[in-house]
């Protein structure tokens, strides 16, 4: 093996670490976006803030919730820190925002 090769493959594999790591943040990004999509959904339900804090605290550790209502919308924000890579090289705060119309309350004597 000569110098040029060592120095090649190193090179190689510090990029295909790069990809890889690139990967699983674009992966957990998509799970936040997902996150906080039904979270909105859930809240436009009616369903309790507690119980969406709760679902995301299950699914995404360490994640900040942040809700608002302007009367036809119901958004959630979900916030959370991502390590870059196994060695974690980095921070990176990865947001995500999802909005869901908000359910009208039924007539009187419409309904279950």
């Amino acid at each position: 093996m000569t110098a040029e090769f060592a120095v090649v493959l190193t090179g190689v594999l510090a990029v295909l670490a790069l990809c890889v790591s690139s990967i699983v943040v674009i992966g957990e990004q998509v799970a936040l976006s997902s996150l906080a999509s039904s979270g909105a959904r859930m809240l436009a339900r009616g369903e309790d803030v507690a119980a969406v804090r709760g679902a995301v605290a299950s699914a995404a550790p360490g994640a900040v919730l942040t809700t608002s209502d302007d009367g036809h919308f119901v958004c959630v924000a979900v916030e959370r820190s991502v390590h870059v890579g196994t060695a974690r090289l980095g921070l990176i705060v990865l947001h995500a925002k999802g909005c869901a119309l908000a359910a009208d309350p039924l007539p009187d004597g419409l309904g279950g």
